[in-house]
């Protein structure tokens, strides 16, 4: 067993940093040594309620950090190689990721927050178990994860670029590059400006889309989204963005949401030009519903797009990401706000909540 520290979630309990025992990697599996963690939405989506969580957690899923110890049947990984952690670990075997859609695995144990084989890597001070979010458990010092969920880069990648390539970036990047396929030349509209919005951002002006319409409360982030790539930018409370769109383009052709608000999910038909598509990258909580006019949708050949982790297979978008980082053509450090040590993961999760800053990366 080695001893961390982990910031962990109790059904009923306030979350909170305490001694954490973890076990030593088994058949298939890598222990890594987090360096660098993402605070994502996912990981308040359990804090608040949205998603139902009845075991006890150690929150986090978006990492990066350096391989320590391999179990047995992990070909491609030893001791000292840096590696960014996915979320989503495939299983390799079900239909969808013999098709190469390993975003729709069906056979992954991620969701159920559980190694593959059913087990955790993690107990507490009482020898009780405590199950790792998303397969992962990342707001700890060291974690056991599935091979497939570890994947190599470069020493050159910077830990806290890495984290990000774990989630944010992979996801909205992904929603250009491989979710909708954004032809260069079309115009586009961002909806939500933090970590995913503005990867998907960099993605469209990497993809070659003009305009790039910005939409956020926050005058930083709208600013920050014109640093990367957004050619207009609007504050929702004084434009009337659908009125806007229409008069000013004739609609768009892409309309990205990456808040995960139904409100807003209802509002993306109306800013479509004829055939264009709304792509959904925000998670909404469990259970919400939109309602949208589907005789538009019909008449005008409109398209709603589904986005789960950037339609991205990681073993392949990772490491193509990290090269794209390294080659200059996406400032990923742009995205990050503040560093903190693991104990204020609460602190970093309270600014989130209030719609503060950029991303937010902890540091064990």
């Amino acid at each position: 067993m080695t001893d961390t520290s982990a910031f962990t979630f109790r059904p009923g309990v306030e979350p909170s940093l305490e001694p954490v025992h973890v076990r030593p990697p088994g058949h298939g599996q890598v222990r890594v040594e987090i360096r660098a963690t993402g605070v994502c939405h996912s990981d308040l989506h359990i804090i608040n309620g949205d998603w139902p969580a009845e075991r006890p957690l150690v929150l986090g899923h978006e990492a990066s950090g350096v391989v320590q110890e391999t179990g047995p049947d992990v070909p491609g990984l030893a001791p000292g190689d840096h590696v960014v952690l996915s979320w989503f670990a495939p299983c390799r075997k079900c239909v969808n990721c013999a098709a190469g859609r390993g975003w729709l695995c069906t056979g992954t144990t991620a969701l159920d927050h559980t190694l593959p084989d059913g087990s955790t890597p993690f107990s507490d001070g009482n020898g009780q178990d405590l199950w790792p979010y998303l397969g992962l458990g990342t707001f700890s010092g060291e974690v056991v994860v599935p091979e497939s969920a570890a994947v190599k880069v470069g020493k050159d990648v910077p830990f806290a670029v890495g984290a990000l390539l774990g989630c944010s970036v992979t996801t909205g990047v992904g929603a250009v590059l491989n979710t909708a396929d954004v032809p260069a030349g079309s115009s586009a509209v961002v909806i939500g400006c933090g970590g995913v919005g503005l990867s998907i951002i960099m993605g469209l002006k990497l993809a070659g889309a003009y305009p790039i319409i910005a939409v956020d409360l926050s005058e930083a982030k709208r600013a920050t989204a014109e640093e990367l790539g957004a050619t207009l930018t609007a504050d929702p409370r004084r434009t009337d963005l659908t009125s806007y769109i229409s008069e000013e383009l004739g609609g768009v052709d892409f309309a990205f949401e990456a808040i995960g608000n139904e409100k807003v999910i209802e509002t993306l038909p109306g800013l479509l030009a004829p055939g264009g598509a709304a792509v959904l990258v925000g998670m909404t909580r469990i259970g919400a519903r939109a309602s949208i006019d589907p005789f538009d949708l019909a008449d005008q050949g409109k398209r709603i797009l589904g986005c789960n982790y950037g339609s991205s297979v990681a073993r392949v978008d990772i490491p193509r990401l990290s090269r794209l980082y390294l080659a200059g053509h996406l400032p990923l450090e742009e995205l990050i706000g503040t560093v903190r040590p693991l104990s204020e993961a609460r602190q970093a999760l309270d600014e989130l909540a209030a719609g503060f800053g950029l991303r937010s990366i902890l540091t064990p």
